[in-house]
């Protein structure tokens, strides 16, 4: 992402706005370059910095929006929703390549993306039709007690740029399921794909300032967004370092939050594991689209008996992910988001001293020249308090511990600020039942890899990982939505 004068763009190249049901120019003079990861001469548009008066205006028309949209009886509200997912279906395999083109996921796992969509917004269309509230006994003779769910109000959605069409979607539907309106901050580096997913909700129909798309760098109008009176609640997905900085405005403002915050995910393999098993799903948890997952695998524990048998067929399993262009169907690791991330990686690689115990080659061809590619490597020989084994790299590097049995790797599995995705691989069920109430994390798997969750059951962390709150399935309903409780006497 690179600063560029407004003289240096064409109208062509700018990213709009959309809002109340319309795209606008912004009124900023400085605009951001999304770069295509695989080749960074390839500029995917230009994104305003964005101004408060854009901010002031995308929260306007939500609020505008705000009364008609809530007085809209859900049967309604889900019609629109699964309006949406048809408009996304029309235009599935060019969203797919253009996100293939943005943020550089492969597109066997962009296409997969794309179907997501479709599904989250229908699982949420049937969430619109649910009951709202439920009958209480009153211990007043003859009166009617019950209570009422409604919704918050404007909420900011503030999304990253690694699922850039599923994560503003698994936030956005539900809040549009349950009555409210909207304002998307996203990622600067999937601009491009927030302005095609706004495209989609005025294919569908959707009522003009419902769904806002704010573009713009993230201290320019992000902070300025959950400052505005009229918001509500906040969902954050991104960095912990911001996650906190939302969450504290959030708290001064009293209003709602969810901050979704990263991990350093975690794969506990036993002696009795099938190890061909647990090494095929570590391999794809950790590689895949270069670790860019807030859920990949990024810290391997073994037991020390089988260490040696495991790594070899680790090695396999790495030497079979295909390294390629991303719009190779076959491709499983592309490009990482920038050359920031890129330098970033392999500045920790070299100051962790770590032993290298496997490095994939990156092609030398031209197809690979302008692009930020890391080639995926496992280490180990590090200290479970050393940088490389606590902070997320958000790449294709895996960290690799050994155990003396289950206790052990549970104290190093455990052993770091995040508590997002873990996974066990045993045959054993005493063990996989001690592990289930003793890993502390969010999002748990047997025999799995960490990666992942169905777009129906909650997702979200404990720790540093989140902040409490779960997203997606029943749960979004809680976030979403505040309780009345109504009392009718006679």
């Amino acid at each position: 992402m690179t600063n560029h004068a407004r003289s240096l763009t064409s109208a062509h190249d700018r990213l709009l706005h959309y809002v109340g049901g319309a795209f606008h120019e912004s009124e900023s003079d400085g605009w951001i370059a999304s770069v295509n990861p695989s080749d960074e001469t390839d500029i995917v548009g230009y994104v305003p910095e964005g101004t408060a008066d854009d901010v002031r205006a995308a929260v306007k028309a939500a609020s505008d929006a705000l009364p008609r949209w809530r007085a809209l009886p859900g049967p309604a509200r889900a019609e629109h929703l699964t309006k949406w997912a048809e408009a996304i279906a029309t235009r599935g395999e060019e969203l797919a390549q253009q996100m293939a083109r943005e943020v550089g996921k492969p597109i066997g796992e962009s296409r997969g993306e794309v179907a997501r969509c479709g599904m989250i917004l229908r699982y949420y269309a049937g969430e619109a039709v649910r009951e709202m509230g439920d009958v209480i006994p009153a211990q007043s003779p003859g009166a009617l007690q019950f209570t009422l769910r409604e919704p918050l109000g404007v909420v900011a959605l503030i999304t990253p740029w690694n699922f850039p069409l599923a994560i503003p979607l698994w936030k956005a539907a539900p809040a549009l399921a349950f009555g409210n309106t909207v304002v998307l901050k996203p990622a600067e580096a999937s601009s491009r794909m927030a302005v095609l997913l706004a495209e989609t909700a005025e294919k569908a129909g959707l009522p003009a300032g419902v769904f806002n798309v704010l573009l713009g760098a993230g201290p320019v109008v992000a902070e300025p967004l959950l400052r505005e009176p009229a918001v509500r609640a906040v969902s954050f997905t991104g960095s912990g370092a911001v996650g906190k900085l939302v969450a504290a405005i959030a708290v001064d403002r009293n209003i709602r939050f969810q901050t979704e915050m990263g991990g350093k995910n975690v794969a506990i393999v036993l002696h009795d594991a099938d190890l061909r098993q647990a090494a095929v799903l570590t391999a794809a948890g950790a590689m895949r689209y270069a670790g860019q997952k807030c859920t990949a695998t990024s810290r391997v524990v073994v037991d020390a008996r089988v260490e040696d048998a495991f790594m070899n067929e680790l090695r396999r399993e790495l030497d079979a992910l295909p390294i390629g262009p991303v719009t190779d169907a076959a491709t499983a690791l592309g490009p990482v988001i920038s050359a920031r991330s890129r330098d970033s990686i392999h500045r920790a690689l070299r100051e962790s001293n770590a032993e290298v115990v496997y490095q994939g080659r990156i092609p030398t061809d031209d197809a690979y020249a302008c692009g930020f590619f890391v080639a995926p490597t496992v280490v180990r020989g590090v200290g479970p308090d050393a940088a490389i084994a606590q902070q997320e790299l958000f790449g294709p590097v895996l960290a690799s511990f050994a155990a003396d049995d289950l206790a052990h790797a549970l104290a190093l599995a455990n052993g770091t600020l995040y508590g997002l995705s873990a996974s066990l691989f045993t045959r054993d069920l005493r063990s996989a039942l001690t592990y289930i109430p003793q890993i502390e994390a969010g999002l748990v798997r047997v025999n799995g890899d960490t990666t992942g969750v169905d777009p129906h059951a909650p997702f979200g962390g404990i720790k540093g990982s989140s902040s409490g709150s779960r997203e997606q399935g029943s749960a979004a309903r809680e976030f979403y939505t505040e309780i009345k409780t109504v009392q009718v006497n006679p």
